[in-house]
């Protein structure tokens, strides 16, 4: 049991990620909290984690308020004595899912995205972090964040921009909570996410990744890993109770790229599969600049 008597928060766990992990965690020994913005959804993930043998908790909980913040963490603390691990895991995608283009974003985009994927890590570690650090009680802060952070999206400007604010938040929140025990990292995915997060949140829950949605040929996907299934939500959830065990206690200040398949391996200059075959420097596997650098 990798998280025996640990209670967790998940903010964002009536659906995708936050839900698949809420199960997983129970199965390794966690008490949950669930929380979600949709009525209702928060409480149905409880009742699946306590069929399956768990204790959980779900509410109703809007991650821009502070109020909702703040009864979140009281209703943990009140029922389950303590919060051991504060996950921030709400994300919303850009208005028309990337097809609206910069240009034609407005003010208000740019706030509602802010809000949720920035100010929603904030207000839920802040307030999860200062009754840590009032009751003398070591921590973990995880946020889920993602890829964009580091690579630029077609069609997702803000996002981008918001989860790489949020990864400053990591850094910067590791840096002064390490005195306290309270550490905080973040995972980042590029695959393996929930198809619901492209959909209206009111959607029903499917419980699968976008690769699963479609038939799956490994040798028609960008990244360079090639195995015989598709990336699923389970694969990123894998990493995220890695980082709430103990087994992660000594790192913090860390953004983990999940489920990349090898994209982030790259270069962005395409050289030859083998640099010692004549042949491939020969044949304009590489733009002539770069054979003459090598010498060949």
């Amino acid at each position: 049991m990798r998280l025996q008597n640990k209670v967790i928060v998940i903010t964002g766990s009536g659906s995708g990620l936050g839900r698949e992990s809420a199960l997983l965690f129970a199965s390794e020994g966690a008490t949950i909290v669930t929380s979600d913005v949709v009525s209702g959804r928060a409480q149905a993930v409880a009742k699946e984690v306590e069929a399956a043998g768990g204790t959980a908790h779900g509410l109703d909980a809007d991650v821009r308020v502070e109020a909702d913040m703040d009864h979140l963490v009281n209703e943990a603390v009140g029922r389950f004595g303590r919060i051991d691990v504060m996950w921030a895991n709400v994300g919303i995608p850009e208005p028309g899912f990337g097809m609206s283009g910069f240009v034609n974003s407005t003010l208000d985009d740019w706030k509602d995205i802010f809000a949720v994927n920035s100010t929603g890590v904030y207000l839920a570690w802040r307030i999860a972090a200062k009754w840590m650090v009032t009751n003398d009680r070591p921590g973990t802060l995880l946020a889920t964040t993602s890829a964009a952070a580091f690579t630029s999206y077609p069609g997702f400007p803000m996002y981008a921009a918001s989860k790489a604010a949020a990864n400053g938040l990591v850094r910067s929140a590791a840096l002064e909570l390490g005195k306290y025990g309270i550490r905080a990292n973040a995972l980042c995915p590029t695959h393996g996410m929930s198809v619901n997060f492209a959909l209206q949140p009111e959607a029903d829950v499917l419980g699968k990744s976008y690769e699963e949605m479609s038939p799956w040929d490994p040798d028609n996907r960008a990244m360079p890993l090639r195995l015989d299934r598709p990336p699923v939500i389970k694969d990123n959830a894998y990493l995220a109770l890695f980082l709430a065990s103990d087994e992660s206690a000594y790192m913090s200040g860390q953004t983990i790229q999940s489920t990349c398949g090898g994209q982030f391996a790259r270069t962005s200059i395409i050289f030859p599969t083998d640099l010692g075959q004549t042949d491939d420097i020969t044949s304009g596997a590489i733009p002539d600049e770069l054979r003459d650098q090598l010498g060949r």
